[in-house]
C-alpha cells in the first residue's frame, strides 16, 4: 500500500522525470542500440525486406541474381546504384553473420527465384556480432546456403571474405588470419559446392592482408573505388552469364 507521503515524493518527482523521460524518448538510437533491439524483435532480419519482396513478386518482374550478404553487400547498393539493373537484386544486411543469412535464404532468395546468387559473408561471424563463433562453424553455414541453393536449382557464386586487418567496432581483435582461413576453404571446395570461386582479395588486399589505400574508408567497407575495383572480377562472369 503506497501512503500519502509517498504519492506526494513521486507526485514532486514528475515535473523534472517528465523532461528527462521526454529527452531520452527523442534521442536517437546508436547503431548497436538498433542492433540490439533487432536481434530481440527480429533475431534473422525477416522484415528488413518482406515488403521490397512482396512489391518484387507482385511486380512479375524477372530476377536474374541476387546478392545476399551483411553491410558490405548492402553499402554495395547504395554506393554503385548503377550496378545493380533490373533483375539484379540486393539483399545486404549491415552488421549480418552466416547463420542470419542461412535463416534468410528462403524468404529474400529462394522465393525470388533467382537464376544465381552471389553469397559473400564471413567478416561479422569473425567479430562475433551474434557470439562467439569458430572458423568451422562459418564453413558449416557456407555449405548450408550451397546445399539450399543447388536443392533449389540456383547456381551459386561464392564470393570471398573481405580482406581486413582490423575491425573498427571490435577493437584489438586479429582478423587476418580466420579470413584467410575461410578463403582457402571456400576456394579449395567450391567445386565440390556446385560453386563459382569469386575472389576479390587480388584487387583490394595487399601482402598483408589489409585493404589497400582508398578501397575503403575504415579498413572494411569499400569506397566507390573499392567496388568499382570488384566489379572489375564480378562483371565478366555476370557478362558470361547473361546476368
Amino acid at each position: 500500500m503506497i501512503d500519502r507521503r509517498s504519492l506526494f515524493a513521486l507526485g514532486a518527482m514528475l515535473p523534472f522525470a517528465g523532461p528527462a523521460l521526454a529527452q531520452q524518448a527523442a534521442r536517437e538510437e546508436t547503431w548497436d542500440e538498433k542492433w540490439q533491439r533487432g536481434l530481440r524483435e527480429d533475431w534473422p532480419g525477416l522484415r528488413r525486406y518482406a515488403e521490397d519482396n512482396r512489391k518484387l513478386l507482385a511486380s512479375g518482374a524477372k530476377t536474374n541474381i541476387v546478392f545476399l550478404g551483411d553491410s558490405i553487400t548492402e553499402g554495395w547498393r547504395d554506393k554503385r546504384p548503377g550496378f545493380f539493373t533490373p533483375g539484379r537484386v540486393g539483399r545486404g544486411i549491415s552488421g549480418q553473420t552466416t547463420p542470419q543469412m542461412v535463416l534468410r535464404m528462403m524468404q529474400d532468395v529462394i522465393q525470388l527465384r533467382p537464376r544465381y546468387l552471389h553469397f559473400m559473408a564471413g567478416t561479422n561471424d569473425i567479430a562475433g556480432n551474434t557470439g562467439p563463433m569458430t572458423v568451422p562453424q562459418t564453413l558449416d553455414n557456407i555449405r548450408l546456403v550451397a546445399d539450399i541453393a543447388r536443392a533449389n536449382g540456383i547456381k551459386l557464386l561464392l564470393a570471398c571474405t573481405p580482406p581486413a586487418d582490423h575491425f573498427p567496432w571490435r577493437p584489438g581483435l586479429q582478423v587476418v588470419k580466420p579470413i584467410r582461413e575461410i578463403n582457402a576453404w571456400s576456394a579449395a571446395h567450391a567445386k565440390a559446392l556446385a560453386a563459382t570461386w569469386v575472389d576479390y582479395t587480388p584487387v583490394l588486399a595487399d601482402a598483408s592482408g589489409a585493404m589497400k589505400p582508398g578501397m575503403a574508408f575504415d579498413g572494411v567497407h569499400p569506397t566507390e573505388q573499392g567496388y568499382v575495383a570488384m566489379e572489375s572480377v564480378i562483371g565478366p562472369l555476370l557478362k558470361a552469364r547473361a546476368i
